[in-house]
């Protein structure tokens, strides 16, 4: 018995003696890499072009703020994050930081002073960056960034989360080796290594695109885990599949799928929620050699040959014939209507067409359309509630929105409309209930 209590005390004791060093024994960093000179400085304009790929701009600027001030409501499972002010204010910035505790930041999520970020903010990607570009986002902020004196809400989640010394066991068991790793499509050739790096470290497309495993890490970070861009969710919105038979990659050209990493739009679809920052703050800057190396690399992984689909025209007799679809036939012939079938007449049809495939680069289709047909209901069903819009970019500048049909629809009605969209043209995916609705408009 005295040798068991023994045991049990020495288990206590050594408990006891590794929280304490997990909470008060300051977390190792990983060293800047010494291979670039002290008084090395990019290209000029790459600084900015580097920055732009990363994306930092869309999570560190709120919206109606300044550029990289902070500020933004970022939602988690865990509850909301405020982004934080990295401009170089040397109060409510990181004017005052050194290049190594920047460096610690996007490779290890440590801010000085040993405080750990919380993983909304993607170092499981940023810290397979190169060197030379984590290099040029610091000189960008410092150079190039206005200084912006903006204190950001504290982060106060709720516990255990608002315990920050849990993240170093998070990050124990969530982080992969420094550096960036090429998985195997990647080694064949220098086109599908940039578009893996572009992926996989810069653009940090797992953040969203990946699902979660059980400790809530990325599942897979690079092509070698066949998890890896098979979506994710963030914000309660599906991040579609870009990889399997199930991905409407699949249905696109490479010009379509181009299209819509650098434009927010192409004849199929159009970007929505985050996706709509990405393309607008970040992507749609992509060099031309850029854009197609990411289309490579993501055909490359891809579980299946793609089956590109043909545009319909609305000026021919190129659209879907209502003799091959049922609810085609249905809304043409506008008889014996559903509540589902009249409210799409009435609301969605002028631009959507009886057959759901819009106006190629105008209207997105709704057949096929991931979105609509994605597991969870919230990304559809605010879009009908509050509207949305694509962004401006240089190649397509015109902000083309849809309304907020929520200031028209009761919460019924727009559950009966979403449950069709996602039902009609041979989709398939569960109703939404008037109840999801009346959680989101409130």
């Amino acid at each position: 018995m005295k040798t068991f209590l023994r045991i049990i005390l020495a288990l206590i004791v050594i408990g006891v003696v590794a929280l304490a060093a997990i909470i008060f024994v300051p977390p190792s960093l990983t060293k800047p890499d010494d291979k670039l000179a002290a008084d090395w400085q990019p290209a000029p304009g790459e600084a900015q072009y580097v920055t732009q790929m990363a994306d930092c701009q869309a999570c560190h600027t709120a919206e109606g703020g300044k550029p990289f001030a902070g500020g933004r409501a970022i939602e988690s499972p865990m509850g909301t994050i405020w982004s934080s002010n990295i401009t170089p204010d040397g109060e409510t910035g990181i004017g005052n930081w050194t290049y190594d505790q920047f460096h610690a930041a996007l490779v290890d999520g440590i801010a000085p002073g040993g405080v750990h970020l919380y993983p909304a903010m993607p170092y499981e990607n940023y810290r397979h960056m190169k060197e030379e570009d984590i290099r040029a986002i610091w000189s960008y902020i410092h150079n190039d960034v206005a200084a912006v004196d903006n204190p950001v809400k504290e982060t106060a989640l709720d516990f255990p989360f608002n315990q920050r010394w849990g993240i170093r066991l998070w990050n124990w068991a969530a982080l992969g080796k420094p550096g960036f790793h090429p998985d195997d499509v990647a080694t064949e050739s220098d086109t599908l290594d940039r578009g893996a790096y572009l992926v996989q470290a810069l653009g940090h497309c797992a953040a969203c695109h990946s699902p979660r495993n059980m400790i809530m890490a990325q599942d897979g970070t690079n092509a070698d885990n066949p998890a890896f861009l098979t979506g994710g969710e963030i914000g309660g919105w599906t991040a579609p599949d870009l990889r399997t038979a199930a991905s409407a990659l699949q249905t696109w050209t490479d010009a379509d799928l181009k299209d819509y990493l650098t434009t927010g739009r192409n004849a199929h679809s159009a970007v929505v929620g985050e996706m709509q920052l990405v393309v607008g703050e970040s992507l749609q800057y992509m060099k031309d050699e850029d854009a197609d190396a990411m289309v490579a690399y993501l055909r490359a992984i891809s579980d299946v040959k793609p089956d590109p689909q043909p545009v319909p025209d609305e000026r021919t007799t190129d659209r879907l014939d209502a003799a091959d679809d049922p609810t085609t036939a249905k809304l043409k012939a506008a008889a014996d209507l559903t509540d589902g079938e009249i409210l799409y007449l009435n609301n969605c049809n002028a631009c959507h067409m009886p057959d759901g495939r819009g106006a190629p680069g105008v209207f997105p289709a709704l057949k096929g359309n991931s979105l609509v047909t994605a597991p969870t209901t919230k990304g559809l069903t605010e879009v009908i509630l509050h509207g949305a819009a694509m962004p401006s970019t240089g190649e397509r500048p015109e902000r083309l929105a849809m309304p907020a049909f929520g200031v028209r629809l009761s919460d019924a009605d727009i559950a009966t409309l979403a449950t069709f969209l996602r039902s009609a043209w041979g989709n398939s995916a569960p109703a939404v209930s008037a109840d999801d609705v009346k959680a989101l408009r409130q």
